[in-house]
C-alpha cells in the first residue's frame, strides 16, 4: 500500500511539474513583427467638425422604410462631395442602387488584387421615449467633453469620416498607392444589406474583381470590457454569425376559454420552448473562439495561464466556466432566443394556433440545416409546425496567415503598441457577410471602447472620443500606405 500512495505521488508531482512547464512557456504570442511606421498627426478639430456635421444628417434605416425618401440620405452624400472635393474628383465613384457610393482608387501598378475599405452611413432610429434621456439632443453632433456626440457616432459614421479623411489627406501629399483601393460607403446595412453590400459583392462579380481582403466595422480595441486583463484587446474578427429566424407553429383545439382541453396550443408551444432551452446546439471552446480566448488568456495571471496552457485537462471545465456568460455563450456556439410570442385574439378564446418566433445566431461550425435539424429533433412534436424565415450562412472564416492580416496587425500595433491583438468573432450581422462571399472579409474598427461605450450601440448616448477619431485616421492612412 504504501508502494501504490508513492507511485501516486511521483505521478502527481509529474503531472503538477507538466502543468506549470506549460503555464510557464504559455506568454504573448506576436501574430506578426513589428514594422516601423510614421503615423501621420491630423488635424483633431477638423475631424470632430466633421463627424459633428455627418451626425446632423438623419440617416435613419427604419424598419418600414425611409419616410424622407432619401432625402437626408442625398444631401449627406452631397455634404460628403463639399466636404472632400478632392476625392471626388480624382477617383473614380460608381453608384450602387443609387445610395451606396463605391469609390475606385486606380493604383499605379494595378497587377495584383485591390483591397475594399468600407463602412456604413445609415443609422437606427433613437429608441421612442428615450430622446430625454440622451446628455446631448441625438442628431446635433454636439462636441463636448472630447467626444462627438450622437446617432452614428460609433455605428458607423466615425469610419465613414475617418476613410474619407485618410483619402483626402494622402491625395493632398501626391500619394497613389500601387494597388488599387476601393472604398464602400453603404446605405442600408441596418436592414440588411440588399441594396448596399449585396449589390456591391454582386458588382464586384460583375466586373470580374477579386479583391485580396476587406475592411469593415465588426469590433474595436476594447479596454475593460475582458475581465483579468490590464490591456486593450484589439479582436480582428475574421468571421460572423449566420442569423435564422424559425417559427415555431402549436395547433391545438380552438374554442372558448371556458372548457379548455388538458392541451392547449399554447401549452404546446410553451412546452417546446421549455424543451429548446433545456437542449442548446453544442458549443464549446474550439477553432476561432479557443484562438481569441487562448491570445487574451496568455496575457493574464499565472493561474489562467496554467489552465489555457493545459487545454487537453482543462477545455471542459473552461468551457463550462465560459458557456455560463453571456458573451462566452455566444462566442462558443449557435444561440437560442425566443423574441416573439403571438396567440389568441380576444382573453376568453382558446386560440388554434400559437406562435413562437426564435432568432438564432449561427456558429461558423453550424449550417442552417444543421439548426433546423437540431430544433425539430429537440422538440420531437407532431403538433409544432417549425417555418424557415429570414437566413443567412454563418460566413466564411478568413484566412490569418496571408499580407492582408499582417498588415492589418502590423498596422494596428504602430497605432496601438500596447494592445493584445487576436482573431475574432463577431456575434452580430454587418456587411461584410457578403463581402466574405468574395474575399478574406475582416471586422475591424480601429477605436478604443469601454463598458460606457457599449450602452451607446442601438441605445442612447451614443458617442466617440475625438481621440478615437484621430487613432482611426492614422489606421487608415498607414494601412493605404501599405497598399
Amino acid at each position: 500500500m504504501l508502494r501504490f500512495f508513492k507511485i501516486v505521488g511521483i505521478l502527481l508531482v509529474g503531472l503538477l511539474g507538466i502543468l506549470i512547464f506549460n503555464a510557464v512557456r504559455y506568454t504573448p504570442v506576436e501574430n506578426a513583427p513589428l514594422k516601423p511606421m510614421t503615423l501621420i498627426q491630423p488635424d483633431a478639430n477638423a475631424l470632430a467638425a466633421q463627424l459633428s456635421e455627418a451626425i446632423t444628417f438623419q440617416t435613419i434605416s427604419w424598419e418600414s422604410g425611409n419616410p424622407d425618401d432619401y432625402a437626408s440620405f442625398i444631401a449627406l452624400q452631397q455634404w460628403l462631395e463639399t466636404t472632400y472635393p478632392n476625392v471626388f474628383a480624382q477617383l473614380e465613384l460608381t453608384r450602387i442602387n443609387t445610395h451606396t457610393l463605391l469609390l475606385r482608387w486606380q493604383g499605379s501598378e494595378a497587377t495584383g488584387q485591390p483591397v475594399l475599405f468600407s463602412a456604413h452611413y445609415d443609422v437606427v432610429p433613437v429608441n421612442p421615449g428615450t430622446e430625454n434621456e440622451w446628455t446631448h439632443s441625438p442628431f446635433a453632433g454636439d462636441i463636448a467633453d472630447n467626444y462627438v456626440w450622437g446617432r452614428g457616432a460609433l455605428d458607423d459614421k466615425s469610419a465613414v469620416v475617418g476613410l474619407m479623411a485618410s483619402v483626402s489627406g494622402l491625395l493632398k501629399t501626391g500619394f497613389t498607392p500601387k494597388q488599387d483601393i476601393y472604398v464602400a460607403l453603404t446605405h442600408d446595412e441596418e436592414l440588411g444589406s440588399e441594396d448596399g453590400a449585396v449589390a456591391l459583392t454582386q458588382w464586384f462579380r460583375d466586373q470580374s474583381i477579386t479583391p485580396a481582403w476587406s475592411l469593415d466595422e465588426g469590433s474595436f480595441v476594447l479596454d475593460g470590457i475582458v475581465p483579468g486583463v490590464d490591456k486593450g484587446i484589439a479582436s480582428i474578427n475574421v468571421s460572423e454569425k449566420g442569423y435564422l429566424t424559425l417559427k415555431l407553429i402549436a395547433h391545438g383545439e380552438g374554442g372558448h376559454s371556458s372548457m379548455p382541453p388538458e392541451n392547449t396550443a399554447v401549452t404546446v408551444l410553451a412546452e417546446a420552448l421549455v424543451k429548446l432551452k433545456d437542449a442548446p446546439l453544442p458549443g464549446g471552446l474550439e477553432g476561432i473562439s479557443e484562438k481569441m480566448y487562448g491570445d487574451i488568456a496568455r496575457n493574464m495571471d499565472f493561474s489562467k495561464r496554467l489552465l489555457f496552457a493545459n487545454l487537453w485537462l482543462f477545455k471542459p471545465l473552461l468551457s463550462s466556466v465560459l458557456d455560463d456568460t453571456k458573451s462566452g455563450n455566444a462566442m462558443m456556439r449557435t444561440t437560442t432566443a425566443p423574441t416573439m410570442l403571438s396567440g389568441s385574439v380576444k382573453s376568453n378564446v382558446l386560440p388554434a394556433t400559437a406562435t413562437a418566433t426564435i432568432n438564432f445566431r449561427l456558429h461558423p461550425r453550424d449550417t442552417v440545416e444543421d439548426v433546423v435539424n437540431w430544433v425539430t429533433a429537440a422538440i420531437d412534436d407532431e403538433r409544432i409546425d417549425v417555418k424557415m424565415g429570414e437566413f443567412t450562412e454563418a460566413s466564411p472564416v478568413a484566412a490569418t496567415d496571408n499580407d492582408g492580416f499582417t498588415q492589418l496587425v502590423q498596422t494596428t500595433r504602430a497605432v496601438y503598441p500596447n494592445t493584445i491583438i487576436t482573431p475574432g468573432l463577431t456575434i452580430a450581422a454587418t456587411d461584410s457577410r457578403f463581402y466574405g462571399d468574395i474575399t478574406n472579409a475582416y471586422r475591424f474598427n480601429p477605436m478604443v471602447i469601454n463598458n460606457d461605450d457599449l450602452e451607446g450601440f442601438h441605445g442612447t448616448n451614443e458617442r466617440i472620443s475625438i481621440e478615437n477619431l484621430v487613432r482611426a485616421t492614422q489606421f487608415y492612412t498607414a494601412l493605404m500606405q501599405q497598399q
